[in-house]
């Protein structure tokens, strides 16, 4: 029974290696295909491209896609190997030996995954180097059907040089600056980068990162803002259309058809009232003032009544546009969320475009800021700006005003805010620009 598992075992192991492998192969063929239909047979670059950018920016995602599966499934088919390799060598030196009809099963034979392995390398040295570890796929001479000592890929492998990854390699200039926080001060370090980049005898080179870091800018500032904009408009416009469609096909029919319905809830009836008791000692003022006429009983009452219609108009109006605001948020907050599930690159993109641009500023920039969101949210005086903000959304969901919520609430997140702004400059300001919590600490104790 346990020669049968074992046999079943290293048998799976060989079909996941062949699938692996194939997989692998497959990411390369296509990668070849885009290069042949697109790119004139040459490597995928914005350079050897007649494209727009929104086109540039789906082949590119297209082929870091394919680079990503490939080396996943090449660190599959190392894994695997190694494993294969040594239930092979214990298959042999051990009493559970068994037919080699199920032993490691490449029935391409060696030329076939040597020519495959060939292939993917010819891709992939077009590209970054870092997606692909050929080096460290041996193909053991133990297994019954291997031999490393023919292998022209690792021969090959040995002879590569890593390419330049601002070349091609897009995905590295989205590495935000909080990654790359160390012990030494960006400054310091940044400051250190630039000598070595005017000392390089390679002007050539340098000038060639110029133009790529400036076309990466512009790129990446584009896709940023059109994202913004994105971000901004599909949810306004989802709302106003379903606030309009749900209010013409539902709401306002059965608020129409209940006129009783005036008031959603009690603070509303209360306004009405107060309003109305206005409108009353008004009218009565300007009557003993002598800017109108005298009013009988029956002319009074007349006026009252045509004001707590028109009232009841009024709030009967704010009570159904509080109900389509609760249906039209959630089509708004759906919207919202499938652009983000749809938009993961730009997603990136944008973080990184406005983590550069935060941490870009001068260290007195950094300082004003952080004052002032600090003062403005958490400070001595933002009590009050909170009550308007809760107030204004109880008013637009047509909730009840709680004054004990809206107590607790500005007794504990300012406060929750106020120590993960602490914790942020703290943890990653600090190290990535301490001058400018110095400024910080000289501008807030000033």
């Amino acid at each position: 029974m346990f020669n049968r598992l074992f046999r079943s075992t290293k048998r799976w192991i060989s079909n996941s290696l062949e699938n692996a492998l194939e997989e692998a192969y497959q990411r390369a063929l296509t990668i070849k295909k885009i290069e042949d239909e697109h790119f004139k047979g040459q490597k995928i670059s914005f350079q050897n491209c007649d494209y727009g950018e929104s086109v540039w920016a789906y082949f590119q995602s297209e082929l870091k896609s394919n680079l990503r599966v490939i080396k996943v499934k090449i660190n599959q088919f190392k894994t695997n190997k190694s494993i294969h390799t040594f239930l092979s060598s214990k298959s042999k030196n051990s009493h559970y030996n068994y037919n080699h009809s199920g032993d490691y099963n490449f029935e391409y034979e060696q030329e076939i995954i040597l020519e495959k392995l060939n292939f993917i390398d010819q891709i992939l040295d077009k590209y970054n180097a870092d997606y692909y570890e050929t080096s460290s796929v041996k193909i053991d001479s133990n297994s019954p059907n291997q031999n490393i000592n023919n292998n022209p890929s690792l021969a090959k492998q040995k002879n590569i040089q890593k390419q330049d990854k601002n070349d091609n390699n897009f995905e590295s200039s989205l590495e935000t600056v909080s990654d790359k926080t160390s012990i030494l001060p960006r400054s310091f370090l940044r400051t250190i980068d630039r000598i070595k980049q005017e000392i390089d005898p390679k002007s050539s080179e340098s000038e060639q990162d110029v133009l790529n870091k400036f076309r990466k800018s512009k790129y990446k500032t584009a896709i940023s803002i059109k994202f913004l904009l994105l971000l901004i408009i599909v949810p306004l416009l989802v709302h106003n259309v379903a606030k309009i469609a749900l209010g013409k096909v539902f709401i306002d029919p059965y608020f129409s058809r209940h006129e009783e319905i005036v008031f959603i809830n009690q603070d509303l009836q209360e306004e009405a009232l107060i309003e109305l008791k206005n409108f009353e000692e008004n009218l009565n003022l300007k009557v003993m003032l002598g800017i109108i006429p005298e009013l009988s009983i029956e002319e009074k009452e007349h006026e009252i009544k045509a004001k707590a219609q028109e009232l009841g108009e009024e709030y009967r109006r704010e009570s159904a546009n509080a109900i389509k605001n609760i249906f039209a948020d959630v089509f708004s907050l759906i919207a919202f969320g499938i652009v983000i599930y749809f938009s993961k690159r730009e997603l990136q993109i944008l973080k990184s475009f406005i983590d550069e641009t935060i941490y870009g500023l001068s260290d007195s920039a950094k300082a004003f800021l952080i004052i002032l969101f600090t003062d403005m949210f958490v400070g001595f005086h933002s009590p009050h700006g909170w009550e308007v903000i809760l107030e204004s959304i109880s008013r637009h969901f047509g909730l009840p005003e709680n004054r004990d919520f809206n107590f607790l609430f500005i007794a504990t997140f300012p406060v929750i805010l106020d120590t993960v702004l602490k914790y942020w400059i703290f943890r990653y300001l600090n190290r990535i620009s301490p001058s400018a919590v110095a400024t910080y600490k000289n501008m807030n104790e000033s």
